[in-house]
């Protein structure tokens, strides 16, 4: 059974769309079998995935909404190698019509029964909010990655995603858990930065990645081409970074899958 990774942070600016691209991409070439799902409206990984969010035929809205079949939303040609359920303006509607709607927290979950097994992981980029479509990837997902970058605010801000998670997970997904905490757009040259990440190492120990995210201006500059940065410069450090974020995610559940046939 693949895994459901759901990529959030309350906080926007974090390279919450930034990781979801590229962890997919690195992990496609890993020889898994990915799908990316965007969930925000303003449809940033949909872009980045080398898709034109104004000419998709379908997106989540009707995926959730109107019931489309998963197989039928699902977009396999993206410069990533990864397949790709889209997001646009019209995403924003499904969040006020999943209001109206029977089992609104788990249409997400439901509707990707059919190719759950068919992937190896399922990352869903969330939208920088806690609505309606945030609390469907919490109740579809296996867990939550968390980037955030190291600063005052956003250490302040992640105390308070976590106490959301653990809500949210006690209402709509018991089984929920924190997949790991991300450190985002890190300069080692910077005394705050440095501060944070060791605070946020005594707080949340190995939940926190050993991998780090560096300021890189090629990460930046990718997805106005539409491509992952390991396909725009494969030799940058983001690239570099997010490869190995991938191998430490893999080994995470290597692991994971030992501890429990030891069990």
């Amino acid at each position: 059974m693949g895994k459901i990774i759901a990529i959030a942070n309350q906080k926007g600016g974090v390279g919450k769309t930034t990781t979801a691209v590229n962890v997919a991409a690195s992990m496609a070439a890993t020889r898994r079998k990915v799908l990316l799902i965007d969930l925000d409206p303003q449809g940033n990984a949909t872009m980045g995935s080398g898709v034109d969010k104004f000419e998709v035929d379908s997106t989540c809205y009707e995926l959730l909404i109107e019931d489309k079949p998963v197989e039928d939303v699902i977009v396999k040609e993206t410069s990533g190698k990864y397949h790709l359920i889209a997001a646009n303006g019209d995403v924003t509607a499904a969040e006020i019509k999943l209001m109206e709607l029977f089992a609104r927290e788990v249409r997400l979950r439901n509707a990707l029964k059919p190719v759950r097994d068919y992937y190896d992981y399922i990352f869903i980029d969330c939208p920088p909010s806690l609505n309606q479509l945030t609390v469907n990837a919490m109740a579809a997902a296996d867990s939550v990655l968390v980037p955030m970058q190291c600063e005052y605010f956003a250490l302040e801000g992640l105390t308070a995603l976590m106490d959301t998670i653990r809500k949210l997970a006690s209402v709509v997904n018991p089984d929920l858990k924190i997949e790991g905490v991300l450190r985002t757009m890190y300069d080692p040259r910077n005394r705050l930065a440095n501060d944070v990440s060791e605070q946020l190492k005594r707080h949340f120990g190995e939940q926190v990645y050993r991998t780090v995210i560096p300021r890189n201006v090629r990460l930046a500059e990718a997805p106005s081409f539409g491509i992952p940065a390991m396909y725009y410069e494969k030799s940058s450090t983001g690239a570099k970074a997010y490869l190995a974020l991938a191998g430490e995610i893999l080994r995470r559940k290597d692991k994971e899958t030992k501890v429990a046939k030891a069990s």
